[in-house]
């Protein structure tokens, strides 16, 4: 496996040694500019291209995804239209060339892929993300509240009013007014799925508003499950660990921090955006139809309530 990409030949449904099955990543202690491409991490993350294998289990399904272009957005994207689910994406507009790449590879399933460029802090994208979305996909049965900002700061101080705002608009507002649009939509069946983190759990020093607002999305998640429980629409989380995304050099990271990133974990090793996406699949899929409110940990060992 080289140094410039992690992507493997070897499928999620292969019995394998989880230690071993990527290597324990060194990333530079340099940080991307903006909000960062996956086309320019190095080293390059695994969003299941070659490694990902269906089954089947989403067959006609529609899905969408905020967040789509890379990282764990992308990978789920990926596993959906392999399990036979049309997908529409969102991204920034200055994430085009990943969003592209993402699309390429939906398209190749023989799947239907709808890219929408916006910013989830426009109160007014929810509902014209949700619109395109339908009108893409002629329905909507499966919502993936995905996308997210983080970004460390060494000092409480250093947090400041945009920052702020900008991280609870992103990652716990914008859930409120995508659910909010998308439940006309919804029928008995339907699956919402939101990202949350371990940082809900264990609140790192430099994460402290970013932290905060993945406790809220888990909260949030039950609460809102149960009161959709009872129209048949199901509502989980999936708390992710050290995983090696575009967020994490693009500022979720302090520099300094990024060469031990996910070596803490009992795997001794980060993530790949692959490993989340068949916890996606699981919550998506009417396997799960008895699982509601639950926050699924894929953290590589490292402890939750």
């Amino acid at each position: 496996m080289s140094d410039d990409t992690n992507t493997t030949t070897v499928d999620q449904l292969t019995l394998q040694d989880p230690v071993k099955r990527y290597p324990s990543i060194t990333p530079p202690a340099e940080a991307l500019p903006g909000t960062g491409l996956d086309a320019e991490m190095t080293p390059k993350a695994d969003l299941g291209e070659k490694s990902y294998r269906g089954t089947g289990r989403l067959e006609g399904r529609k899905a969408l995804i905020t967040g789509g272009d890379s990282g764990i957005g992308a990978a789920t994207a990926i596993a959906y239209a392999r399990e036979g689910a049309d997908v529409v994406i969102t991204y920034l507009p200055e994430e085009e060339k990943d969003a592209k790449k993402v699309a390429a590879i939906i398209e190749a399933e023989g799947r239907t892929v709808g890219t929408v460029p916006g910013d989830l802090r426009d109160k007014a994208f929810a509902k014209t993300l949700v619109d395109e979305a339908v009108k893409t996909l002629g329905g909507l049965d499966i919502l993936v509240n995905n996308g997210g900002k983080q970004v460390a700061t060494e000092s409480f101080d250093d947090i400041d009013d945009e920052q702020l705002e900008a991280t609870y608009d992103i990652n716990i507002l914008a859930m409120f007014r995508l659910v909010r649009a998308a439940l006309p939509h919804l029928e008995p069946g339907a699956t919402i799925i939101n990202t949350t983190s371990i940082q809900a759990y264990s609140p790192s020093a430099t994460l402290i508003d970013y932290a905060s607002t993945k406790a809220a999305i888990n909260n949030f998640t039950k609460g809102l499950a149960e009161q959709l429980a009872p129209k048949g629409i199901r509502v989980n989380a999936v708390a992710p660990g050290p995983i090696w995304t575009p967020l994490q050099p693009s500022g979720g990271q302090l520099p300094d921090d990024l060469p031990e990133f996910g070596k803490s974990t009992a795997l001794g090793r980060a993530g790949q955006p692959t490993e989340l996406a068949p916890a996606y699949v699981f919550l998506a899929s009417p396997e799960s139809s008895y699982v509601i409110g639950e926050t699924l940990n894929v953290n590589g060992g490292m402890p939750t309530p």
